[in-house]
């Protein structure tokens, strides 16, 4: 089973940036999707953006035109660039892929991005 790990989380100030990068721990060229989900205390886990192989791009309402995801499908790694950080954007962030066929759905463990002065 291929792992995921995430990588950049921190602490950042609000209107500050940060870039998560998700590693994998061999090939997911098969995984049609990478995204990026996150989870608020006391809130459900929220789709934040997610690329599919042939690199359309989907994004949360909150997060359009301040977070940009990426692919690199031959290091088999992904990129989340999150900029103009909100204190509302405080979460642990989780790393996705997804296989149609056969199904298969890979997570991270996740990395916590804290926005506050």
């Amino acid at each position: 089973q291929v792992q995921l790990v995430e990588f950049g989380g921190g602490l950042v100030q609000p209107g500050g940036s940060l870039s998560l990068s998700c590693l994998t721990s061999g090939s997911i060229s098969t995984y049609e999707t990478m995204g990026w989900y996150r989870q608020a205390p006391g809130k459900q886990r929220e789709l934040v953006a997610r690329i599919t192989s042939d690199g359309t791009t989907d994004y949360a309402d909150s997060v359009r035109g301040r977070f940009t995801i990426s692919r690199d499908k031959a290091r088999n790694t992904g990129d989340l660039q999150m900029n103009s950080l909100k204190p509302e954007d405080t979460a642990v962030y989780y790393c996705n892929a997804v296989r149609v066929y056969p199904r298969s759905e890979l997570w991270g463990q996740g990395t916590q991005v804290t926005v506050s002065t």
